[in-house]
C-alpha cells in the first residue's frame, strides 16, 4: 500500500474552552479542516465532561486510534487530544506550563480524567483544565496510565505558559521532568518562534519540533501544521514517527512567520513600545515610557538559552519548514482591507471551491492553476509569500505582529 501525504493539526479548542467560539463543534471542526486541508486533527478538551459527552454522540473507532464522525459525512480523522495547564510551584518559583496530550485511547482518557477527579482537579470550570500537579507528576500519573500516551510541551516559549517561557518555565526538560525528560519525544515551537529559531538550543536536537493552530475558532485550525508520510491517519503512526525519529516520514512542518506570533519580540502593549533583545538589554528590561518591566519575549528567551548562531546546522537531521501568512490575511494585504471584509470571503470563497484547498492554495498550487480562480494580484502575493518577500512588523506583549507581502514582488512564469 503506498503511503500517504497526511496534514496534522493536534492542538485546538472546543466551545467549552473560555475566550473560544461556541462554533467549535466537532462536525463544524471536520468540515473546516476539509477547507483548510488538514486531514487529522485533534480532538480537544477531552477531560471536559460535556464535551467527553459530545465525542461520545459524534465519533466513532476507524482504526489504529484515529477516530471519525459517526454519520460518516466527513474524511477527517481525529486524534484524541487536550491541553493541559499546570500550575504549581517549583524552587522557590510559580511554574505555569501548558502541555499538549496525545492519547491512543479512548480506555486512556477515562483513566486519566478518573485519576484527575481523584485528586480533586476541576475538570468543569474549562475545557483546558487548570491542575495544581506539577508536570513531572502528570508526566509519570500519564506514562503509568498508557505508556503510549504523549505529552509535548505546548508553545514552548510563550513568556506566561510554557516549559521554557521568561515568566514562569525552566532552563531545560531535564529541570522540568526530571528522569522522565528522555520520555519527552518533541516540543510544540509556538506561533512566534520557528524552527530555525529552535534549533539555536542544541539540547533540542533529539527532539522533533512540531507545529500547531492553537486554534480558538474554526479560521484560526491549521494556521500551524505538520506534514508527515503515513500508511493510514493514524494515532499508531504518529506515534511511530515521533517516538522513532523517523526524519523520513515527517516531511516538514507549516509555519507561522514567527514576527507575527504575539510574543515574538519584548515589549509593553500599553504604552506601545517594542524591542529586540540588545535594547531590552540596554534598557535594562524596563519599558521608556512607564518605567514597568517589558514583557520579555520569545526571541530573548531563545538568545539567552542558545549555544548556536543563527543558521549553524544542528548535528542531526534536520525537518524542512515552510512559512505561510493565512489566506485570509494575504488577500487582506493585497486589497488593504481588514481579513473578515466581504471582499477578502468573496475572494476566498471562490478560491477555496471545489476541491481546493487552503493549503493547496498557499503553498502547491501553479500559477496556471490559480489563474482562472484569483486576481493576479493575489496570485503574485501567494508567490511572494512562497519567498518569504514580506515586510514584518513583530508582536510584543500579547500583541499579534503584522506581515504583508511586499508590494513590488516580480513577477512569476505561468507555469511552475
Amino acid at each position: 500500500m503506498d503511503r500517504m501525504r497526511v496534514i496534522t493539526d493536534f492542538h485546538l479548542h472546543s466551545k467549552y474552552s473560555r475566550a473560544c467560539s461556541k462554533e467549535l463543534t466537532l462536525p463544524n471542526i471536520a468540515k473546516a479542516c476539509e477547507k483548510k486541508g488538514v486531514n487529522l486533527v485533534g480532538t480537544s478538551d477531552v477531560t471536559h465532561p460535556a464535551w467527553r459527552s459530545h465525542m461520545g454522540e459524534h465519533l466513532v473507532h476507524d482504526k489504529g486510534g484515529a477516530f471519525m464522525l459517526a454519520d460518516g459525512s466527513s474524511a477527517t480523522r481525529f486524534l484524541l487530544s487536550t491541553e493541559l495547564s499546570c500550575v504549581y510551584k517549583r524552587g522557590g518559583k510559580t511554574r505555569r506550563v501548558h502541555h499538549v496530550i496525545l492519547f491512543p485511547s479512548l480506555d486512556s482518557v477515562d483513566r486519566l480524567i478518573a485519576e484527575l477527579e481523584k485528586r480533586g482537579c476541576n475538570l468543569k470550570a474549562d475545557g483546558r483544565p487548570i491542575l495544581g500537579l506539577d508536570s513531572e507528576v502528570l508526566f509519570r500519573i500519564l506514562l503509568e496510565i498508557d505508556p503510549r500516551i504523549l505529552l509535548i510541551p505546548a508553545h514552548a516559549w510563550t513568556p506566561w505558559y510554557a516549559i521554557f517561557g521568561s515568566q514562569s518555565g525552566f532552563d531545560s526538560l531535564e529541570e522540568c521532568f526530571g528522569d522522565l525528560a528522555s520520555n519527552i519525544h518533541a516540543i510544540e515551537t509556538g506561533l512566534s518562534s520557528d524552527p530555525e529559531m529552535n534549533r539555536r538550543l542544541s539540547a533540542l536536537d533529539r527532539l522533533f519540533l512540531v507545529s500547531n493552530s492553537d486554534a480558538h475558532s474554526l479560521d484560526k485550525l491549521g494556521r500551524e501544521a505538520n506534514v508527515f508520510e503515513m500508511d493510514a491517519p493514524t494515532y499508531d503512526d504518529v506515534y511511530d514517527i515521533l517516538t522513532t525519529h523517523d526524519v523520513k516520514r515527517f516531511i516538514e512542518t507549516i509555519e507561522f512567520f514567527p514576527e507575527e506570533g504575539k510574543y515574538h519580540v519584548d515589549g509593553h502593549r500599553a504604552c506601545g513600545f517594542w524591542c529586540e533583545p540588545e535594547e531590552t538589554k540596554r534598557r535594562k528590561g524596563l519599558c521608556p515610557v512607564c518605567g514597568k518591566p517589558l514583557t520579555i519575549g520569545v526571541l530573548n528567551r531563545v538568545v539567552e538559552l542558545a549555544d548556536r548562531e543563527t543558521g549553524t546546522p544542528p548535528s542531526s537531521g534536520l525537518v524542512p519548514y515552510r512559512s505561510i501568512t493565512p489566506l485570509a490575511e494575504l488577500i487582506g494585504s493585497v486589497y488593504n482591507v481588514g481579513s473578515s471584509s466581504k471582499r477578502v470571503r468573496t475572494a476566498m470563497d471562490r478560491l477555496c471551491a471545489g476541491d481546493r484547498t487552503e493549503f493547496g492554495i498557499l503553498l502547491d498550487l501553479s500559477a496556471a492553476d490559480l489563474a482562472p480562480y484569483a486576481s493576479p494580484e493575489i496570485v503574485q502575493a501567494i508567490f511572494a509569500m512562497r519567498r518569504g518577500e514580506v515586510e514584518r512588523i513583530p508582536g510584543y506583549d500579547g500583541e499579534f505582529g503584522k506581515i504583508r507581502v511586499k508590494a513590488h514582488a516580480p513577477e512569476q512564469p505561468t507555469m511552475l
